[in-house]
């Protein structure tokens, strides 16, 4: 008996070893130098495919941010949109629902406090869009107004011992997004409020917040409170905008210079790791050579076609479909299930930008909730020259109130049309509210002409040779949608278009 016969055969590697990825040939175990040279090619696309979905969390940001630089809109800028935001301007499913504002705050200078307008939703993310901190509505100011401290990773100075909300955040910038509802479906009177009360303020070690007690146990300065300051404010309503991070080889050169953008803490070891084996390191040049060129290109096309699927035609068994069972081609980007799905967050931030709590918890009458649809009601794509209909049955659960848009495929931004605002839903403003049916169900059409007898604000312009998707928001959800009992009808192909 030879010396391996005693080895168990399931540790043993046979000298020809066919796998999906090749075939391998070894020498009593030893790889040849042709295997060698094809495990490691494959290993770094591998590395490359990993390093994109851990890293796109942080370009989508990124790219974001290069977008509003370009278009004039530095750092503490607040890029405002008084009349909504349409189709001209690439932003991730955005909506136009509401009066939004955004701007990217620089920490490295110092803390930043914020004062958030009343009757406000906002959520603040880290540059690796980790959540710090819900604002408004939300957040712990419960939409009174409140004052919010943001201090970075590298300041080590005194805080405001009471008097605001005070958050630590890992990276030197931080991304606010906040959204003010219409009032009697006019934007103007939200839009004015945000100009009014939204300030951004240098924080003053102490200021306000800092008692004259903190100062004489020695914990503290003294200083006069800051004057609130009031940014400069951006119209971004008509704004030709692309915000939209590249899927090729450049996504890693912007992975890259959001690395270097901050302190090597900001990253997760598990996330740095891929990134590490792709030549991406703080305070490293990365300067990939012609090999890693094509390996960068190859690895951007692969991670992009896995979570595209991901996203957009989600597996039932990973818990996406939102009305499992039932064969609904409604889903939800938070799979309804206790561990952390390794998908979830790259397919989230590849549709949709903000990340909150919020978004996932059981809160009726308070924030929004969204479903979308990718299918028809046959699991076919959803086309740009075809006639669909859409029926809601009665009693939709917004207390606030309820709206459908339509996104491109592609870019996943507004579908554009000679619509400009391609969406339907109760409010008047920015189109005709739909109109119910006699039943108390709404019926909603999507096709490049508006159908014969069909009010205009139940129907939703399409484009040909554009396919889409639908995201359906219910503002302030009622507790129907969280237990299940009221779903909407699907998307359900009637005919060949009108046109």
């Amino acid at each position: 008996m030879s010396e391996n016969e005693s080895v168990p055969a399931s540790l043993l590697t046979p000298d020809t070893v066919k796998t999906s990825a090749g075939t391998f040939v070894f020498s009593d175990g030893l790889p040849t130098p042709e295997t060698t040279a094809a495990v490691y090619g494959q290993l770094d696309r591998v590395h490359g495919v990993a390093a994109f979905r851990a890293g796109l969390p942080a370009v989508s940001l990124w790219a974001m941010r290069k977008a509003m630089l370009a278009a004039g809109v530095a750092d503490g800028d607040v890029l405002l949109f008084s009349e909504l935001i349409d189709c001209r301007s690439l932003f991730l499913t955005a909506d136009a629902d509401a009066v939004c504002f955004l701007t990217f705050l620089d920490l490295s200078d110092g803390p930043l406090v914020v004062d958030i307008p009343q009757d406000c939703v906002a959520v603040a993310n880290d540059m690796w869009s980790r959540w710090v901190t819900d604002l408004g509505v939300p957040g712990p100011d419960r939409g009174v107004g409140g004052r919010h401290l943001f201090a970075g990773p590298g300041y080590q100075g005194t805080l405001p011992e009471g008097g605001m909300f005070v958050h630590r955040v890992r990276t030197n910038r931080l991304w606010l997004l906040g959204r003010c509802f219409l009032e009697n479906d006019d934007p103007a009177p939200a839009a004015r409020r945000i100009r009014e009360q939204l300030k951004i303020t240098p924080h003053t070690p102490g200021g306000y917040g800092t008692s004259a007690g903190s100062f004489l146990l020695g914990g503290s300065s003294l200083a006069r409170p800051a004057e609130p300051r009031s940014p400069r404010f951006v119209e971004g309503s008509g704004l030709a905008i692309n915000t939209i991070a590249p899927v090729d080889a450049s996504f890693f050169t912007l992975l890259d210079e959001a690395v270097q953008a901050d302190p090597a803490t900001a990253l997760a070891p598990e996330v740095a790791a891929p990134l590490a084996a792709v030549g991406i390191v703080k305070d490293r040049p990365f300067t990939p050579d012609g090999y890693w060129q094509e390996v960068l290109e190859d690895a951007a096309a692969t991670a992009n076609a896995y979570v595209r699927a991901v996203a957009m035609r989600p597996r039932p068994e990973d818990g996406f479909h939102f009305y499992p069972g039932t064969g609904s081609r409604w889903t939800s980007p938070f799979p309804d299930h206790g561990a952390t799905h390794l998908d979830a967050r790259a397919s989230f931030c590849y549709l949709a930008t903000g990340i909150t709590p919020a978004m996932c918890m059981n809160l009726p009458r308070i924030g929004s909730q969204y479903v979308s649809a990718t299918m028809d009601a046959s699991g076919l794509p959803l086309e740009g020259d075809r006639t669909y209909r859409l029926i809601l049955p009665p009693g939709i659960p917004a207390e606030k109130f309820w709206s459908i848009t339509l996104y491109d495929n592609q870019t996943r931004s507004m579908l554009a049309t000679e619509q400009r605002f391609p969406r339907a839903g109760s409010q008047t403003c920015p189109t005709p509210a739909a109109v119910p049916d006699k039943d108390g169900s709404v019926s909603l059409w999507f096709d490049p002409v508006r159908p014969d007898g069909v009010p205009e604000g139940n129907w939703v312009q399409t484009l040909p040779g554009s396919n889409w998707f639908a995201v359906l928001r219910l503002y302030n959800p009622l507790p129907a949608f969280f237990d299940r009992s009221w779903r909407p009808g699907e998307i359900e192909l009637l005919s060949p278009a009108t046109a």
